[in-house]
C-alpha cells in the first residue's frame, strides 16, 4: 500500500480473467477479496458497495488512469462491480490519445499486467495477525500499472518462459518492500 495526499493505493494482477479486445475493451479484477497483499491489507467483501452506489447515483465514474497519474487518464471504466471474488472492472482504453495507444499495446503484449486502485479507507480493523481488514473503501480510480501488489491474482507473461515470470515477481516484491521501508522513515 502506498499513501499520497491521503489517497491509498492497492495493487492487483489482472488475473486469469484479463481480456483486452481489438477495440481496446479491457476487463478483469482490480481487487480480490480475502487475500492479503504485500502490505498486509485484506479487502473484505462489500468494501466497495457504498462507493459504487454513491457514484452511480451521482452519474459519476471511477477514473481510469495510467500509473496513478491524474494528468494521464487513458480511458473510461464503463462497469465497476463487486462479485463473490472481488472488484471487477470493464472499460475502454481510448486509443485516440497517444498514451491510450501505448497502454493498449503494452497490455496486449503482456508488458503491463496489473491494476491498482486508488482509494481512501473509510472503515478498517486489525485481525489477530495484525493485518488490516478493509471493510469500507471510497474508490477514486483504477490504474493500469507495471508492478501490482497482490501477486496471487496474475496473468502469465507471454512467450518469455517460466524463469522470466518468476524474476518479475521477485523484482516486484523487492520494489514493494523498498517502497514500504522508505515510507516508514
Amino acid at each position: 500500500m502506498e499513501i499520497e495526499n491521503g489517497l491509498e493505493r492497492k495493487f492487483a494482477r489482472f488475473g486469469d480473467g484479463l481480456k483486452i479486445s481489438a477495440d481496446s475493451v479491457i476487463e478483469g479484477y482490480a481487487s480480490l477479496f480475502g487475500l492479503p497483499d504485500q502490505g498486509g491489507d485484506i479487502v473484505q467483501k462489500g468494501a466497495y458497495a457504498e462507493t459504487i452506489r454513491t457514484l452511480a447515483e451521482a452519474h459519476q465514474r471511477v477514473k481510469m488512469l495510467w500509473q496513478h497519474d491524474p494528468a494521464q487518464p487513458i480511458g473510461v471504466w464503463d462497469e465497476v462491480r463487486e462479485d463473490a471474488r472481488g472488484l471487477w472492472v470493464k472499460g475502454r482504453i481510448l486509443d485516440i490519445t497517444q498514451r491510450g495507444r501505448e497502454a493498449a499495446a503494452l497490455v496486449a503484449a503482456g508488458a503491463i499486467d496489473g491494476l491498482s486502485i486508488g482509494y481512501r479507507t473509510k472503515r478498517a480493523a486489525k485481525d489477530d495477525k495484525g493485518q488490516r481488514l478493509l471493510t469500507e473503501l471510497e474508490l477514486w480510480e483504477v490504474s493500469l500499472v507495471t508492478f501490482p501488489m497482490l501477486p496471487s491474482a496474475r496473468v502469465s507473461a507471454k512467450g518469455d518462459g517460466p524463469g522470466f515470470e518468476q524474476d518479475l515477481r521477485e523484482l516486484a516484491v523487492a520494489l514493494d518492500r523498498a517502497r514500504l521501508e522508505l515510507a516508514r522513515r
